[in-house]
């Protein structure tokens, strides 16, 4: 047992249950352990109460709130009793438990979307956009860009054997693509973009689809949002370049739209904006602010100031209402918009030691998120508790992006010019 050596003086009796299914049901009797134990410590006592093959790791919690010290301490620092037989619940550890082989590309990996179970979407400053069927398997390469891509996004990824993306590039263009997943074969198989989005001044740095339609929502450098139609109907043929010879492919026309709306208020760049609910767009800028966005009136309905440039803003966990941002320092905050007269963040992350890239809230989680950074590290978070569960570090440079991917995986891209997919987390 982990506890060899602690000072077994005092001893507290201790229940432990969960929701855990068997193998993972331990017997819910009354055991007695050393006051000084660790979360290690108690993670091999419930090992040996399992009697598992392979020990599990597992984390545990007292009055709904994660232990990160000793309980004596936990005990002490919540002024809880010790005389009483406490109950603690464990679950399993939120930590990968495999490391996918990484997938390289020829330049850094700026961009990733992981809403899709069945596809993995990159976007990359070679100019091109990649689709991965699973950890080196690329099926489909979207080609057109001539600037960098700093954003992508699955317009609609659900079942059928077609998929629309949106890219967002450098060059000041959003691109549309219509992919066909039911081509087979082990070639990779390049696509061109259907429709061309023109309208922003200056470098677009993010898109979002519309979760239940087919609009686009675009930010860019020029300090402007712009809302998009998808649909083929709704625009007219280009002009310059409507036709052009792909591989293997007959000459196709390309159709050009403009923009439907356009929201104005952020006075720098815009790095990131998401599309929570039909009528609600969020955004962040490098003027300090994030932004609430009525769709239909165009007007922002809430500012929260934080007095750095933000990078990414993502919106989620309970209620799907705690807006998380991080940026230009290692905090990662988390702001309750539903607390009145206060723009001060409900929490505030403070583990990584550069800036902040990404962060993602877990789709099926109130409490689970995740934060990438500059300092090569994805941390996985509990708002209840302060310190990361977990620490990926598999990436030897920046990460700039990353997501959720089928519920148990982290993706993420880099300037090590690779995708990285850690994979076993159990959320529960």
């Amino acid at each position: 047992m982990d506890g060899e050596g602690e000072d077994a003086s005092k001893v507290i009796h201790v229940k432990f249950v969960t929701k855990l299914y068997p193998p993972f049901k331990a017997p819910v009797s009354s055991v007695v352990i050393p006051s000084n134990v660790t979360r290690l410590g108690l993670s091999s006592i419930v090992n040996s109460l399992l009697t598992l093959e392979k020990p599990e790791a597992f984390d545990f919690l007292i009055d709904g709130e994660l232990i990160r010290m000793s309980l004596e301490q936990f005990l002490l620092a919540k002024g809880i009793s010790a005389e009483r037989t406490l109950e603690i619940e464990y679950i399993r550890a939120v930590a990968p438990r495999k490391e996918e082989k990484p997938s390289l590309h020829d330049d850094w990996v700026s961009a990733v979307d992981g809403s899709s179970p069945r596809f993995i979407l990159t976007g990359c400053y070679d100019g091109l956009g990649r689709i991965w069927s699973s950890p080196g398997s690329c099926t489909h390469i979207l080609e057109g860009h001539t600037g960098a891509i700093s954003s992508v996004a699955f317009v609609n990824s659900q079942g059928g054997e077609s998929v629309t993306v949106a890219t967002a590039s450098k060059d000041r263009t959003l691109r549309l693509f219509k992919v066909d997943t039911a081509e087979s074969g082990d070639s990779t198989t390049r696509v061109r973009a259907y429709k061309i989005l023109r309208g922003h001044k200056a470098s677009v740095q993010s898109v979002v689809a519309e979760k239940h339609g087919s609009m686009v929502c675009s930010s860019s450098w020029d300090c402007t949002i712009n809302l998009w139609n998808t649909d083929e109907s709704e625009s007219e043929l280009s002009v310059s370049g409507k036709k052009r010879k792909g591989n293997n492919q007959a000459e196709e026309a390309q159709l050009e739209g403009e923009a439907v709306t356009t929201f104005v208020g952020h006075t720098q760049c815009v790095s990131s904006v998401v599309w929570p609910e039909e009528d609600v767009i969020y955004s962040c800028s490098w003027d300090h602010s994030v932004r609430r966005w009525d769709v239909p009136t165009g007007k922002d309905t809430l500012n929260l100031y934080c007095g750095k440039a933000l990078n990414t803003v993502d919106v989620g966990g309970e209620g799907s209402a705690l807006v998380a941002g991080g940026g230009s320092d290692p905090v990662l905050r988390v702001w309750d918009p539903r607390k009145p007269g206060t723009s001060a963040p409900v929490f505030q992350f403070s583990s990584h030691s550069s800036w902040i890239s990404a962060c993602k809230w877990h789709e099926s989680s109130w409490f689970h998120l995740l934060s990438a950074s500059y300092d090569g590290k994805i941390m996985l978070w509990d708002l209840r508790t302060a310190w990361p569960l977990s620490v990926i570090d598999t990436h030897k440079d920046k990460v700039l992006c990353a997501d959720w991917w089928k519920g148990d995986s982290v993706v993420s891209g880099g300037a090590d010019s690779n995708l990285r997919i850690s994979s076993g987390i159990s959320i529960s």
